[in-house]
This record gives C-alpha cells, sequence and structure tokens, in this order.
C-alpha cells in the first residue's frame, strides 16, 4: 500500500484505516470494501465497537439542518461488529494482510459487499452563492462505539466516532464500440417533399475532456433552404428518491452558419466538446462525486442500456379548418 488513509476519533479510543477510497463499480459487481479498525480496549467502558458504510442522499445543505430534521436520507446501509470479535471470519485480502501488519496487535478486519444496483457518487453542483455540502449521492464508512449496532435511543457522542468518505466510481470500458446512429425524415406543411437528416457519433465512448465530432448528413428534398445547423449535449439527471424526476441542463451548445439549398445534399462533421468549466453559473447540474475540494468533472454517464427515438407530440387540426403559411 502506498499510501494509508486513517481517520481517529476524538478521544483516541479507536481509529479508521483504508487502503484506498475509490471502489470500481463493474456493472455486475462492486469491488469489496474493506478496511481495519484500531481498538484501544482501555477506552471502552464494556462498550462495543462497530462500522457501518452507508449510501445516502442529501438533498439540502448542513446549514437546513434545523429543529432536528436532517436533510440526508439512507438508501441502503449495512453494519458489522468489530470489538469484541463476534468469530465470524473475513477474507484478508493483500490490502488487509497489508494494514494489519501495519496497525498492529490492536487492529481488527472488516469488510462490505455493496449491491450493483446503488448509484455511483455524484452531486449536484451548487450555484455561485451556495454554501456547504452540495446535494447529491455520498458513501461514507464510520466507525463508533456504542453499546447497540442501531439503538435510536442511544446517544453516541461525536468524540466515540471517526468517519471517512469514499467514491463509487464507472471507469469507461475497455473497448470501445461504434458510436449510435440516428436518421429522421421531416416533412413540411403544404409541402410534399421531406427532408432526411442522418446524425451518427464516430464511437461511443468519449473521455472527459475530449471533442465529440458530430457527423450529418442532409438529403434536402424540399423547396426550403436550411442556414445552419446547431449541436448540442444535454445531460439528463434523474433523481428518484421520492418520484421520478429527470432534470434536462444544456451544457454545450454551438451554431454553425450552413448553407444547404433546397433540392441538394449535404455532409459534415462538426465538433463539440462539452466542460464543466463552461457552465460553472450553472445551478444544478449532476457532477462526477468529489472528495474534500479536489476538482471534478461533469457526472459520468451511468453505464446502462439506454434507446432514445424522436417523436412529435402535437394536437390534430380540428375538421373543417385550414392552415395557412406566411
Amino acid at each position: 500500500i502506498s499510501r494509508v488513509f486513517k481517520k481517529t476519533s476524538g478521544n483516541g479510543t479507536i481509529a479508521l484505516h483504508l487502503g484506498k477510497r475509490d471502489f470500481v463499480d463493474n456493472v455486475d459487481s462492486v469491488e469489496i470494501v474493506e478496511g481495519v479498525v484500531k481498538v484501544d480496549p482501555s477506552g471502552l467502558k464494556d462498550r462495543k465497537v462497530f462500522v457501518y458504510l452507508a449510501c445516502a442522499f442529501r438533498y439540502g445543505s448542513d446549514s437546513l439542518d434545523v429543529m432536528g430534521l436532517s436533510f440526508r436520507r439512507d438508501i441502503w446501509m449495512q453494519r458489522v461488529q468489530v470489538y469484541p470479535p463476534t468469530g465470524g471470519s473475513v477474507t484478508k485480502s493483500p490490502m488487509l494482510e497489508s494494514l494489519l501488519k501495519k496497525v498492529g496487535e490492536q487492529g481488527h478486519a472488516f469488510s462490505f459487499q455493496m449491491p450493483p444496483n446503488l448509484p455511483c457518487s455524484v452531486s449536484l453542483h451548487p450555484g455561485p452563492r451556495d454554501s456547504g455540502k452540495a446535494c447529491g449521492v455520498d458513501f461514507e464508512i464510520k466507525a463508533y462505539i456504542a453499546n447497540a449496532p442501531d439503538n435510536p435511543d442511544e446517544v453516541i457522542e461525536k468524540k466515540d466516532t471517526c468517519r471517512l468518505m469514499i467514491r463509487k466510481i464507472q471507469f469507461a470500458p475497455a473497448t470501445n464500440k461504434a458510436g449510435p446512429k440516428v436518421n429522421i425524415t421531416k416533412q413540411f406543411m403544404m409541402s410534399d417533399k421531406t427532408m432526411h437528416l442522418d446524425v451518427s457519433l464516430e464511437k461511443e465512448v468519449y473521455y472527459h475532456g475530449d471533442p465529440i465530432t458530430v457527423k450529418v448528413k442532409v438529403n434536402n428534398e424540399t423547396n426550403k433552404t436550411v442556414k445552419k445547423i446547431k449541436v448540442s449535449v444535454d445531460q439528463f439527471t434523474n433523481v428518484v428518491l421520492y418520484s421520478s424526476d429527470t432534470y434536462s441542463k444544456e451544457v454545450c451548445a454551438q451554431e454553425f452558419g450552413e448553407t444547404i439549398n433546397a433540392t441538394s445534399t449535404f455532409e459534415k462533421s462538426f465538433q463539440v466538446t462539452p466542460l464543466l468549466s463552461n457552465n460553472k453559473e450553472k445551478r444544478g447540474l449532476g457532477v462526477d462525486g468529489r472528495l474534500k475540494d479536489e476538482d471534478t468533472n461533469l457526472a459520468s454517464t451511468t453505464l446502462d442500456a439506454v434507446v432514445e427515438l424522436p417523436v412529435i407530440l402535437m394536437s390534430p387540426k380540428p375538421a373543417g379548418e385550414f392552415s395557412v403559411l406566411h
């Protein structure tokens, strides 16, 4: 282990040790979260030591917590007792073996297996004047001293706890497939001719900061002239805590002055680059989770199966009426 992340309780009785703070979600499984708690029994006073891993959604800053109301809701949580030992065994990986060697005889190992359906670490970008922790999903490991693992009436003093934030992340797949293609046909009113639009991406996955090349083909059979082409990148964020809400925000847009005459064809590639640095003033953008105040980027796309098809939703023209184009 090149680095050990450590947090000690205020009273010095327990100390939490992790070999890393980023854990990879491989879609069908997640890396095991493991660590060691160093326990000094002389400070326990017959109490026990527990560790929990929690995935929580924060929907308000700490400054909004009033009258005992918490703006944080646990999505998933798991607890284990580490001291006194319960007799259960923890599979000791090379990382755990190294941590136990560093910590010494007072070290007690723990491990958690997160389910694959939990969201990755993500937060909503705060506005320029917002303060406190951002809304979003975070993961926390906490070691604490108590008489019971989860007794709401038991008061756990801050000096009896120590905690470290971790991240659940996804990386781009090793192989990059060909990009998606979409084609639509548009028919304008008062015209029996159509315009065909084919749009494609050269690859499926782009890294943060890379330009996105969009290939556009147009077969304009109509008598209308196209004077510009706009390429935009929109971010869709799904929040499903209480109800399924989807938020859409434009993170990159560029207009290109291109003339496509009537009854003609056109083919050209355009490049756009969505960056968080160009969206600092936009409140509520999804960004990758961060530890402390480090830099981050627009939220990575969740690896899932998604199909999008364009659809036009309108009201029918009342019978007996006609339209006039000006």
